[in-house]
Formats: structure tokens, C-alpha cells, sequence
């Protein structure tokens, strides 16, 4: 009878859970990530103890609730009951996000919902999402905007982006943060620095509003077409007025947040005109000035000059080369010293470059450098102008060392090192040997070599046995095998410690292996258990055990959990640390 009985309440437990349910449901399953996102956690049988997944480690931010909600209703004699619990979420970055598991205690029993894969891209430019909580009204008052000074420049043209943060008078901004930062594909770019952060005051929309200006790059477009400037995105923290007032009647105000963007810009780029292009054209486009000068045209036979080529102005100095000079083989001409002094403000570089180059003549004579061209496009003209330097003529004379001159006044050390220059093959200090050398046959050297193949007959023998011994222990090989592995997993680990999934598989694979040498057990017996238990009884300190199993618990953990370098460090020392104690005290 007391079977029966028993059977027919297990039987009556397992149908009321089999009819409860614990789902969890998003609003969309694909978002950008200035977009929110809404969970529902429902149930349709009361519970306690509800945990929610772990969403700051999940990859989002909680920017509404929880808020719960309770139905119950009786129809035709039957109740039904539902109960939920709802977040409002924030991507805190992008990507393929999992939401884990919840878990709540209905009836004794402990109920999770499946994981949720949620996919986060770039910012979209959308209406707010429905599912948004109420409470934020600041929609019409905060507004992230791209200022372009140019939409259809020339290739090289410079052009600049001003991002404004405009707020309306009746609310503040707190705090903020970048989510996306633009991205300037086939530009290049040069951002200036903002040393204070000023609300200025303008007109925006037809109405006066505050701003500030959080970023100034200047960018400089490296081809034709159509060029995409990709949007920033930015976490807003604002106070704005609750609509009502306190005691003194001044207005209560609340907290509240908002994601803007900027949008996406398309810049037109124009190319270069074709017509009247010279063919030396190196891609300088602005206005500038050019020089060609040398240091000095009258040198003697030996000394050197240097010739400074030159270009000053308004323009992209740093994306084009100067020209190069053009001598006679009898100059010996070096690469050259670039020096730039450019500086760009937000309308530009402007500056100087410039190539210096060292020229040293072998021979006297005279010769001439030809004039050097250099051309670009005027952007106030829209058309190409050449500047041509002077030619330049460099007269070389005798001097010092060369035939022409008295071999009488040589200075005497410079004629004494041409000497031993010249005949320097010639040794000056022997070796004598006798041309009698001694016998092989009866030497030192034989004797030792007929010795030695007999002394290291016994070291062979005993080579050979130690050997025998090590290939018989099964055991220790595998211990030794183990422990080798466990070192050379805790070095990999090491090596990708800025890397955090391959960090926590070789730092798992280390402490397993450091047990299979310690305990001389196998992979399938480590259970926590089981490796509490054996290690315990090895003598090991029970907090030392303790550190062992959170330790591999965190390697777990930590594959699918967001992670810091200061995080991945200090459970890499912790390992180091637990190894060695362990060591000691299985030892």
C-alpha cells in the first residue's frame, strides 16, 4: 500500500512539472548598438529565488528595470497564472552576445531558461524602438552631430570633421562614452587635440541650443569616388527635470541615458584633372614655394657641399616626394637627410619639408647641376603650376693630396700609413717549425686514442641499464610525462596571456596535467571530488585545495566571460602561486 501511495505522488509531482514552464524571450534577436533591447523572463507557476543571468558579463548594460508582473484568472472552472520579469538592455559592444541562463525555484525544483544568442552590429539609424522603457524623454532635446566642411573635394584636398554635441537648455549632460569611434577608410587623417571641453551656445534646427565639441579631424582623401566616413556612436548620461518640485520648489531632477549617433557621411571625391597633368606630377596639391640651394659652389678636391632641396607652403606636405637632383659620376652623391617642420591646424598642413643631401666631388673640375622641377595643383586656380629651380654650377679645385702638389711637403705620417697600406699582405712576423715533424706511432695522442674506446666500455654498460630501468617505469614516465606537459602548457599560457580563450585552455590543460603527475590519475577521474578527496589525504592544506578547485572553475568560467588583462595576470600568478605550494606539500 505505502508503494502505492508513493508511486502515485511521484507520479503526480512529475505531471505539475511537466505542465510548468520558464522561458525567456527578447523584443529582437539582431540590434545595433545604439539600440535597446527587451527581456521578458516569464513563468506560469509562482516561484522564488529568481536569478538573473549575468548580463555585465554577458557583454550589456541594465538601463531599465526589473519590473515585474502578475495575471491570474479563472475560466470555466480552470485558473491560470502568469507571472514575468522584464530588463531593458544596452550592448556594451559589438558582436555575437550570449545571454545565459536564468534560473528561479518553483515548487522545490530549480527551473533555467536557454541560453539567447543575440547578434550586436554598428549603429543604425532607426526610430527609437518601441519596446523602449517610458521613461526616457530626451529624444528631442540631445543631438550628435558630423559638421563637413566639404562634401566634394579633390583627391589630397583637405577637409574637416567637427563632431557637436548639441543639448537643449533644460537638461545637463553628465557623462559619456564612445562606443564606435569613426572610421576614415582611405583618408588620411590627423586628429586635433581638444584641450578644454567649453558648452558654447548656437542655433540648431531653428532654436538655440548648447553644444560641445567633442572631436576635430582633419582628413585628406587618397582617392576618387565615393568615400564613407563611418559613423561615432556615443553613450550619453543626462539629468533632465522630473516635472516636479521639492519642498522649495525647486525642480526634482532625474537620471537618465540616451545612445546617439552621428551617421554615416559619404564625401564625394573628385579626381585630379588629366588635362595639362605634367608627367614628374608627385600628387602635391595646395600652394607652396620652392627652393634649390647649395651650401657653397667653389670647394676643393676632397671637401664636400651640401645641396638643400626644399618645399614650403599650404598643402599635403607629407604625402608627396621632392625631387631628386641629377649629378655627374664624378660627384659622389649620398642619400638624403628629410627633415619635416609641418604642423595642421584645422585648416590644414602648413609648413616646410625638406631633403638634404651631401655631395662629394672625386675629381676637380667644373660641373653643373641641372635645374630640378616641382609641380602642383592650385587649388584656387584649379589648375598645375611648375616651379623651376636655377641651375647651379659647382667649381672644384686642387688641393691637398693630389698630384699636382710638391711630394716633398707630404706630411711624413700620411706617407708612412700608404706604405703599410700598400704593402700590408706581407707578414712581418714568422712562425719557425721543424720540416722533421714526429711520428703519429708512439705519440701522446696515440696512446690516449687507443684508451679511450676501453673506458667507455663500462659507462655504455651502465648507460644501457639506467635506461632499461627508466623505460620500466611505466608510472614514473607518465608522471614525468605529465609534468613536462604541465610546464609547457603553463608556458604557453604565458605567451598568450593578452589573448584570453587560448590563455584559459593552456592554463586548464597545465593544472590537469600538474595532478596527473602529483596523483598519478587519469583525465576522467577528475571530478572536484574526487581531486578534493585524494588531495587531502596526500596532506595537501585544505586552503590550498580550495584555491586548486576556484581556480579551475574561473578557467572555465572565464572562456565565455569578459576578462582584463589585470584579471588574466593575477590568475596566471595565481597558478604559478598554487603550483608551487602544492609542490611542497605533496612533496
Amino acid at each position: 500500500m505505502k508503494k502505492l501511495i508513493v508511486l502515485i505522488v511521484v507520479l503526480v509531482t512529475h505531471l505539475l512539472n511537466a505542465q510548468i514552464q520558464f522561458d525567456a524571450k527578447v523584443s529582437k534577436n539582431t540590434l545595433g548598438i545604439n539600440e535597446r533591447l527587451r527581456i521578458d523572463f516569464s513563468m506560469n507557476a509562482d516561484g522564488d529565488n529568481f536569478v538573473p543571468p549575468p548580463f555585465e558579463l554577458c557583454g550589456f548594460k541594465i538601463v531599465g528595470g526589473p519590473s515585474q508582473s502578475i495575471s491570474q484568472s479563472w475560466i470555466n472552472g480552470k485558473s491560470t497564472f502568469h507571472k514575468s520579469y522584464s530588463y531593458f538592455l544596452a550592448p556594451s559592444r559589438q558582436g555575437s552576445l550570449l545571454i545565459k541562463q536564468a534560473s528561479i525555484e518553483i515548487n522545490g525544483q530549480i527551473y533555467k531558461t536557454s541560453p539567447i544568442k543575440i547578434n550586436v552590429t554598428s549603429a543604425v539609424d532607426q526610430p527609437r524602438d518601441a519596446n523602449e522603457p517610458a521613461a526616457v524623454r530626451v529624444d528631442n532635446n540631445l543631438y550628435l552631430v558630423a559638421d563637413i566642411s566639404k562634401t566634394n573635394p579633390y583627391v589630397n584636398e583637405p577637409i574637416t570633421v567637427v563632431y557637436k554635441l548639441y543639448f537643449s537648455y533644460n537638461i545637463g549632460i553628465t557623462n559619456w562614452r564612445e562606443l564606435n569611434k569613426p572610421k576614415y577608410n582611405d583618408f588620411w587623417s590627423q586628429n586635433i587635440d581638444i584641450k578644454n571641453l567649453v558648452a558654447e551656445e548656437g542655433m540648431f534646427k531653428g532654436e538655440r541650443y548648447r553644444f560641445i565639441v567633442l572631436r576635430k579631424t582633419v582628413l585628406y582623401p587618397q582617392k576618387s569616388g565615393k568615400l564613407e566616413i563611418e559613423p561615432l556612436s556615443m553613450d550619453i548620461d543626462v539629468q533632465l527635470p522630473s516635472g516636479k518640485r521639492n519642498f522649495w520648489g525647486q525642480p526634482v531632477m532625474t537620471e537618465d541615458n540616451k545612445r546617439v549617433s552621428a551617421g554615416s557621411k559619404i564625401i564625394t571625391v573628385k579626381p585630379l584633372p588629366e588635362a595639362g597633368k605634367p608627367v614628374d606630377f608627385s600628387g602635391a596639391v595646395g600652394k607652396f614655394n620652392f627652393n634649390v640651394t647649395p651650401s657653397r659652389t667653389t670647394i676643393k678636391n676632397g671637401e664636400s657641399l651640401d645641396l638643400n632641396i626644399s618645399v614650403a607652403g599650404t598643402g599635403n606636405l607629407k604625402l608627396f616626394n621632392l625631387p631628386k637632383p641629377e649629378v655627374a659620376s664624378s660627384l659622389e652623391m649620398y642619400d638624403p637627410e628629410h627633415k619635416e617642420n609641418v604642423s595642421t591646424p584645422l585648416t590644414g598642413m602648413t609648413g616646410s619639408i625638406s631633403d638634404n643631401y651631401t655631395i662629394v666631388p672625386q675629381d676637380k673640375g667644373s660641373y653643373t647641376l641641372k635645374p630640378l622641377h616641382f609641380t602642383y595643383f592650385d587649388l584656387s586656380s584649379g589648375s598645375y603650376k611648375t616651379i623651376s629651380s636655377k641651375q647651379i654650377l659647382i667649381n672644384v679645385l686642387d688641393g691637398p693630396g693630389v698630384a699636382a702638389s710638391n711630394p716633398r711637403h707630404k706630411d711624413a705620417s700620411k706617407v708612412e700609413a700608404t706604405v703599410n697600406k700598400t704593402f700590408a699582405f706581407i707578414k712581418q712576423e714568422t712562425a719557425l717549425s721543424s720540416i722533421h715533424p714526429k711520428d703519429f706511432l708512439g705519440s701522446n695522442l696515440f696512446y690516449l686514442l687507443l684508451l679511450v674506446p676501453f673506458g667507455m666500455v663500462p659507462i655504455i654498460i651502465l648507460f644501457k641499464k639506467k635506461k632499461q630501468a627508466l623505460d620500466a617505469d611505466v608510472v614514473g614516465n607518465k608522471m614525468k610525462k605529465s609534468n613536462l606537459l604541465a610546464k609547457k602548457y603553463l608556458s604557453d599560457a604565458k605567451n598568450q596571456i593578452n589573448n584570453k580563450e587560448p590563455f584559459y585552455i593552456a592554463l586548464e590543460k597545465a593544472l590537469h596535467n600538474f595532478l596527473k603527475a602529483k596523483l598519478n590519475i587519469e583525465t576522467s577521474e577528475m571530478s572536484k571530488e574526487k581531486i578534493r578527496e585524494i588531495l587531502l589525504s596526500k596532506k595537501a592544506l585544505p586552503e590550498t585545495v580550495d584555491d586548486f578547485i576556484i581556480l579551475t572553475e574561473s578557467c572555465e568560467l572565464a572562456r565565455y566571460a569578459p576578462s582584463t588583462s589585470v584579471t588574466i595576470q593575477h590568475d596566471y600568478d595565481t597558478a604559478v602561486t598554487i603550483i608551487s605550494n602544492l609542490e611542497k606539500q605533496l612533496a
